[in-house]
């Protein structure tokens, strides 16, 4: 394939990704000049390609709508990073059904050249994975484009939306934004106080496969100028949503080492005011940085505590709940005691 081919095949690959794109931009991308791009775009229009001029102050070049794309024509690379991206994406749970990404990868493989086809093949049937998939609910389609045209647009939705108890309610969200986090999809926004669990400007996160239906309203909202991003309004959700125990601990040590062990969308860690000048004695080895943290958290079960919490090695006191208290005295009790065996040289039955 000759240069200038290749390259108004690739302007056609820059206008099919959407959008309008201003001479500027693709002479840059292409590695020419403006006026050999209104060439290249003369060629495509020559082809009947409906390449579409567009005037103004944001003006460019853009695809006419219903315009259907011509056979996939994808190098090496761009295969095997569209197919390991389905297959990746499937595994994760980010995908809005299981078939749409095997049919998706299945069309792909068809329009492939034969030896390209034949080696992606050989790729995915020798690709292992270390850790079985993951079976998660996912959202679905309509739902997902429906808010993700409302973050978009800034427009109010309703969404019909089931708990983790099993309630349901209508409820009124204006969406900042669409996350994905630990193979779960989330919408997170503000409650304008509208429906029947009213919260005015209160920070709301819903699950996606939860939605069941998600319709625009009329008229717009405006978007925080400041705050956090959504995906920290995601995380910092998970660490104060309601469970059955609330934990909080003072330990010794940087927010980098608890953080290693207890991430955002675990608990909240911050520095206890005065406490810079607090410290376990100046003879304190490795001590540079650290000092007294709290870290809060809120937990359905309290059993992964105690192994998390010795396998950070941090100066720590718990302050709530009693029963942490308990379950870290009998972790202790019981490392120590294996401890001992182990040293004695003991056979450990399999039953202990």
């Amino acid at each position: 394939m000759s240069r200038p081919t290749g390259r108004v095949l690739t302007l056609l690959e820059l206008l099919q990704s959407g959008g309008t794109r201003t001479t500027a931009e693709l002479a840059g991308r292409l590695g020419v000049d403006g006026r050999t791009v209104r060439r290249y775009v003369e060629q495509l229009t020559d082809l009947d390609v409906p390449v579409e001029a567009v005037r103004g102050r944001y003006g460019g070049y853009r695809l006419g709508p219903g315009y259907r794309l011509p056979p996939l024509m994808l190098g090496d690379d761009e295969a095997v990073a569209v197919l390991l991206g389905l297959v990746a994406g499937r595994r994760a749970g980010l995908t809005t059904t299981l078939t749409a990404s095997e049919t998706a990868a299945a069309k792909i493989r068809r329009v492939l050249p034969r030896p390209l086809a034949r080696r992606l093949d050989g790729v995915l049937d020798s690709l292992a994975f270390t850790e079985p998939a993951d079976a998660l609910a996912t959202p679905g389609p309509e739902v997902l484009l429906t808010l993700a045209d409302a973050v978009r647009h800034r427009r109010p939705v309703s969404v019909r939306y089931t708990d983790r108890t099993g309630r349901r309610t209508e409820r009124t969200l204006h969406p900042y934004g669409i996350v994905a986090h630990g193979g779960r999809w989330y919408v997170t926004g503000a409650d304008p106080g509208i429906g029947e669990d009213p919260g005015i400007g209160e920070d709301r996160t819903f699950r996606l496969d939860r939605v069941t239906d998600a319709r625009a309203l009329p008229g717009s909202f405006e978007a925080p100028a400041a705050g956090p991003d959504p995906a920290r309004r995601v995380l910092s959700g998970f660490a104060t949503a309601e469970y059955r125990y609330e934990v909080s601990l003072r330990m010794y040590g940087t927010a980098g080492q608890v953080r290693a062990r207890l991430p955002e969308s675990v608990a909240t860690v911050a520095e206890e005011s005065g406490s810079g000048a607090e410290r376990l004695g100046e003879g304190d080895p490795g001590g540079a940085g650290r000092r007294w943290l709290r870290v809060e958290l809120r937990a359905e079960r309290l059993d992964w505590l105690p192994p998390v919490l010795a396998s950070l090695d941090l100066p720590f006191v718990i302050e709530r709940p009693d029963e942490l208290q308990v379950l870290v005295q009998e972790f202790a009790d019981r490392f120590a005691a294996r401890a001992r065996r182990s040293g004695g040289g003991e056979t450990i039955r399999e039953d202990d």
